[in-house]
């Protein structure tokens, strides 16, 4: 039967009675500054709790106390003790995040934070359908790990989950069985998978406990003897089998625990056996360091107990389909009572417990799951090494192995939705129905209106708005606006697009065109019934319509045009060969490409404010003393020119152009600040053949974002276009663009 034990008195006077009572207790587990530390806690807890009273009849003082005695039991160190008794403080009698920061590190302000995050999840009831239930508690369970940042986090929410099993005995039958059913779905399984064994077992026995009474109080009068009993009968089997391993001469590590009920219950319900047939309920592992030990072992234990021949399975010379290995065998022990001994390596344990035989894995018969069994492993491996090190960054060295590569959040009805990191609403929306996507018009989150491009965290609750009327914007596709991150938003915004009528393509196909052409500084009106020949089209609009349905890409038809330019300029230059009886020269500008009308062996040289590239349309303007200098004729600096100096401008055009002309144009690339961002944008640059001139980057530590500026030398437009498509298709960038 389960007995709980609390280092808090049931007749205290009053919470403070009761908590000077506790604070007593720990001081032989922390040093006096420690115990400083939790006690001003503790004095902060009585004063933003004050005498709340819960449905359990028990003071929110005492409620908190307890979670935190757990807590000590686990050895959790002193931020993890304050944050459990300051769960629920935030935003009472004026206590901020920051403020707790402040007051007991950033740590604990963060966990709190956390908590409070988790607690208004876990108070919301979801309307799931039966069929649907198992996926929703698995979600559930990947939401906690999801909004923790700090694994401490997860161990206050199953030691608080723990505290309200052990008092739940007053509740109405029907509470009693939803807390019970929430507490063996999900929090005991997630201890599992941390191997926090103490809080697993009891979770599983109490839920029995009130899902099955009868079955409950039936196996627990059979097993007679108490679990208390039953470790020490396990304490004298360890110390028996250590000291015939150290007269053999064989170096072994040997633990031991009584199967408790529910795991008794479980496997009789499995295999359809009766409490007489169930052979484990007293078990050891022993582990040694090679495979000759494993069996030098086996031979020692067979030797001390009679074995019982039809419960022995050797899993080493023939591995179980997930590669698990280890010696099985059951033998009659001391006082004639059965006892299972497992014996394995080190390395067959390691496997066992964090490889793809992981415990929780094939006891819970879930699909396997790289990424979620990483976390798993560094959770777990945090919580065997946080004994043995003491290092203030120690949480920090673990955090990244902690990120999850998915988020979880909710819909109204608190149905958890898995979704890939950096989904946006707008994926939220696809996720849920395709029509929901389509007909999206906005969305909320956490009851606050939000952008569909903006990356949703998880635990937080999305609600969509839509309307009937309301369609698909083509920008939705746009990798630069980040609207849409998983493969199915994408695909099902495609399948829309290809679906639309002739017309409507025809409309987002010139809008695309025209965003295209403004993103690479391009403003002369389009001559489109020449590229559609070239596709074979029947007229301009035929190319539109084909941008519009996604048959084509702006950046493909900008493309053309600027080969159609290349063309129709060779036709204009050879017509005035023919008109002019002295063909006028190319002038030796910088590099000897542009014309000056009418004028002979005059200077020009390309504007650094513009830098205009070949087919830009372009205009000349006379300096003083250094010739021509020739802007883009959308240039600023032209177009605001006092009234009187626009006398100064002269026309200008491009001439054909050497096969090795080059021209400087500067790149605004805004991004996500990250490691390793200069260099992947220098890795493009340089296989396009480019050279970087110059490069100005400034980093926003209020966002974690970048904005960088290249001076870049490239050869014509089609190259341009290339190249700030690249880039745009990079991870982390928002935003490329040509300069003016």
């Amino acid at each position: 039967m389960v007995k709980p034990v609390y280092n808090l008195p049931d007749d205290a006077e009053d919470d403070q009675a009761l908590t000077r009572h506790w604070l007593k207790s720990i001081q032989a587990h922390y040093g006096p500054d420690q115990v400083a530390r939790i006690a001003e806690a503790c004095d902060l807890l009585n004063r933003c709790r004050g005498n709340q009273v819960l449905e359990t009849g028990e003071t929110q003082v005492r409620h908190l106390l307890s979670i935190a005695d757990i807590l000590v039991g686990l050895r959790m160190d002193e931020q993890t003790i304050i944050a459990a008794l300051l769960n629920g403080c935030l935003n009472r009698a004026g206590i901020s995040e920051e403020q707790l920061s402040e007051r007991f590190g950033v740590g604990v302000g963060r966990m709190v934070g956390d908590l409070g995050r988790i607690d208004q999840i876990a108070n919301v009831d979801a309307v799931i359908a039966a069929k649907d239930q198992p996926e929703h508690e698995e979600n559930l369970r990947r939401l906690l790990l999801g909004i923790a940042e700090d694994v401490r986090v997860v161990l206050v929410v199953l030691s608080e989950r723990l505290h309200l099993m052990r008092a739940i005995k007053g509740l109405e039958e029907e509470r009693r069985r939803k807390i019970a059913h929430d507490t063996r779905q999900v929090y005991a399984p997630l201890a599992n998978r941390l191997g926090v064994w103490q809080l697993k077992w009891e979770m599983e026995d109490l839920s029995l406990r009130y899902l099955e009474p009868a079955d409950y109080k039936r196996i627990a009068k059979l097993l007679g003897d108490r679990r208390a009993e039953r470790e020490r009968y396990i304490a004298d089997v360890i110390v028996t089998l250590q000291e015939h391993f150290a007269d053999a001469g064989i170096k072994a590590q040997i633990t031991g625990r009584p199967k408790h009920i529910y795991s008794i219950w479980r496997k009789m319900q499995r295999k359809n056996v009766d409490f007489e047939e169930i052979f484990d309920l007293r078990a050891v592992r022993i582990m040694v360091d090679d495979l000759a030990s494993c069996y030098a072992a086996l031979g020692i234990v067979h030797g001390l107990w009679k074995h019982i021949p039809t419960e022995f399975d050797d899993y080493i010379a023939t591995p179980k389909g997930n590669f698990y290995q280890s010696l099985h065998t059951a033998v009659v022990g001391p006082e004639e009572k059965p006892l299972e001994v497992q014996i394995r390596t080190f390395d067959m344990h390691q496997h066992a417990e964090f490889g793809v035989a992981a415990h929780w894995a094939y006891k819970e018969s879930k699909g396997h799951d790289v990424e979620f069994q990483r976390r798993i492993v560094s959770m777990r491996g945090w919580l065997e090494l946080k004994d043995e090190v003491d290092d203030s960054d120690f949480i920090e060295h673990f955090k990244s192995d902690l990120e999850p590569a998915h988020v979880y959040v909710l819909t109204p009805q608190a149905k958890v939705v898995e979704l890939t990191r950096g989904a946006t609403p707008l994926d939220f929306a696809y996720a849920i129905h395709s029509e929901i996507g389509h007909r999206c018009r906005g969305a909320k989150v956490d009851g606050r209106i939000v952008p569909l491009n903006e990356p949703l965290v998880s635990g937080q609750t999305v609600e969509i708005l839509t309307r009937k009327t309301a369609r698909p914007s083509r920008d939705w596709l746009s990798p630069r606006r980040g609207y849409v991150k998983t493969s199915k938003a994408r695909n099902r915004l495609k399948q829309w697009f290809k679906q639309q009528g002739y017309d409507q393509h025809v409309n987002e196909g010139r809008i695309q065109l025209d965003k295209e052409m403004a993103r690479l500084g391009i403003v002369e009106k389009p001559q489109l019934d020449g590229i559609a020949r070239r596709y074979n089209f029947q007229k301009g609009d035929d190319v539109l319509a084909a941008i519009g349905s996604g048959e084509l890409s702006a950046t493909q038809v900008v493309h053309q045009l600027d080969a159609s330019r290349n063309e129709e300029q060779k036709e204009r230059d050879s017509e005035d060969k023919i008109k002019v009886a002295k063909p006028q020269p190319i002038l030796p500008g910088k590099r000897g490409e542009i014309v000056v009308e009418g004028v002979d062996d005059l200077m020009s040289h390309l504007a650094h404010c513009c830098k205009p590239v070949p087919n830009d349309p372009i205009i000349g303007f006379i300096t003083r003393g250094r010739g021509v200098t020739v802007h883009r004729e959308d240039c600023p600096n032209v177009l605001n020119l006092p009234g009187d100096e626009g006398q100064r401008l002269i026309d200008v055009r491009w001439a054909d152009q050497p096969a090795d002309a080059i021209y400087q144009v500067d790149l605004q690339i805004l991004a996500s600040d990250r490691k390793g961002l200069l260099r992947d944008i220098s890795s493009i640059l340089s296989d396009d053949d480019i050279d970087v001139l110059g490069v100005n980057t400034h980093s926003d530590r209020t966002n974690d974002t970048a904005s960088m500026r290249f001076t870049v030398e490239i050869k014509n437009i089609t190259q341009l276009d290339r190249v700030l498509g690249k880039l745009g298709q990079m991870p982390d960038v928002f935003d490329v663009r040509r300069l003016h």
